[in-house]
């Protein structure tokens, strides 16, 4: 037998949803079965898979000890590298600074040494996190970028700020901003643009066009021109709305590629340049809370920016 005191990390989901991140191992069939024959309890009760679980409450597993075996997968983030550019720290969050050519999550190639990685083992090393103490909640990123887009990513410490934090960045209560270099010089020198993005998964890409297309969704690219050099230019660029290669395809389809980037422009442009990864970086976010943030109101109106770029119109000769 194996119990789960339910603490504020477990709390408020549902039983299933619960057992089916503590104990990944047991089939969903099984899950079930065992609800319905008892083997699996709350509070020494039988109980529903839809029953929410309340702090304090115990969960009870009388199920074989193979589907508690270790995978030797939970600290694999220990093997990650220790390079981390922490922007803002508190109880509740992190504020990172990624840089280009990070991937954030585990992906096919199976990388190990990834930004959430880093996070963990952060985490771990300064007494915040431990896996074995933890039922069901890993520590998570609540945003994510490009592999080769540098700049802030928010983590969550606690399971309540990522529940709150995913409902602020689906209603649109977190600001981002970030810079870009492009090539050309955008006329006018700010604007708000409207397209429509369609996305290829198949080649990790998408499409932009001017008018609504089967399966494009609406996007809102805000630039401004900050300077220019030699037929490059500086843009600050504010989303207002986040669709997958946003930036990059956007400003492609106006005419003005990002500087490094050859998914959307060409190698040819590229040449001689010094950027190994496209010029963009994610250099704001401003918590723009409209609505209650429980335990989180403290950062309403809180603003941070990186700073300094790892770009900039010097390096265009």
């Amino acid at each position: 037998m194996k119990s789960y005191l339910i603490g504020e990390n477990d709390c408020g989901q549902r039983l299933d949803r619960f057992l089916s991140k503590a104990v990944p191992l047991l089939p969903q069939g099984l899950l079930y079965k065992y609800l319905r024959l008892r083997r699996i309890k709350v509070n020494r009760k039988r109980c529903d898979c839809a029953y929410r679980l309340a702090l304090g409450d115990v969960v009870e597993l009388y199920i074989n000890d193979e589907f508690f075996a270790r995978d030797g997968q939970e600290d694999a983030f220990l093997s990650a590298r220790d390079q981390l550019d922490i922007l803002y720290e508190d109880d509740n969050l992190l504020l990172v600074n990624k840089p280009a050519g990070l991937v954030v999550h585990v992906d096919n190639d199976g990388q190990v040494d990834t930004l959430i990685n880093r996070v963990l083992k952060y985490l771990a090393g300064s007494g915040q996190y431990d896996p074995r103490g933890e039922a069901s909640f890993t520590p998570a990123l609540c945003n994510r970028i490009d592999r080769n887009t540098s700049g802030i990513v928010l983590c969550a410490k606690n399971a309540p700020t990522l529940r709150v934090l995913n409902q602020k960045l689906r209603d649109r209560e977190v600001s981002k901003v970030y810079r870009c270099l492009v090539f050309g010089v955008p006329s006018p020198a700010h604007a708000l643009e409207k397209a429509f993005l369609r996305k290829d998964a198949a080649n990790n890409q998408v499409q932009v066009f001017d008018q609504p297309v089967p399966g494009g969704r609406t996007i809102l690219t805000e630039y401004q021109v900050l300077g220019s050099k030699n037929g490059v230019s500086l843009l600050e660029v504010t989303l207002h709305t986040g669709r997958t290669h946003q930036i990059r395809a956007h400003m492609a389809h106006l005419g003005h590629p990002l500087v490094g980037d050859t998914k959307y422009g060409t190698n040819r442009r590229n040449q001689g340049l010094p950027f190994r990864f496209q010029a963009l970086c994610a250099c704001q976010v401003t918590f723009v809370f409209s609505t209650p943030a429980e335990h989180l109101d403290y950062l309403k109106g809180r603003s941070f920016r990186l700073p300094e770029l790892p770009f900039s119109l010097d390096q265009i000769k």
